[in-house]
């Protein structure tokens, strides 16, 4: 894979990118990657040599940039955006799934 190509599709589980083709999908220098990593709020799998990531990393990666940099949020406060939405649409899942209706 070339430097300067953009990784397009869809991952299953069970594939995996490394840091350079996270990064290259999110459009951010790999240095992005770390940080987020470091800090706690972008999962990664370490391994021996480095770093993998599922294609929910990519989704949660995804997320973080636009609100990062759409509404200027600093890395923890877009993590507790992502992080309250999914909960709201694990309620509101679950308020279906029981035949109520979420408010």
């Amino acid at each position: 894979m070339k430097a300067n190509q953009i990784v397009t599709g869809v991952l299953v589980d069970e594939a995996a990118l490394d840091l350079d083709e996270l990064a290259r999908a999110c459009r951010v220098e790999p240095d992005w990657v770390v940080r987020h990593v470091e800090a706690g709020v972008l999962g990664g799998e370490a391994e021996v040599t480095a770093l993998r990531f599922r294609s929910s990393d990519l989704a949660r990666a995804r997320r973080l940039l636009e609100l990062e940099r759409h509404f200027d949020a600093n890395e923890d406060l877009a993590a507790l955006v992502i992080d309250l939405a999914d909960e709201v649409r694990r309620l509101r899942a679950r308020l279906r799934t029981l035949g109520l209706k979420d408010a």
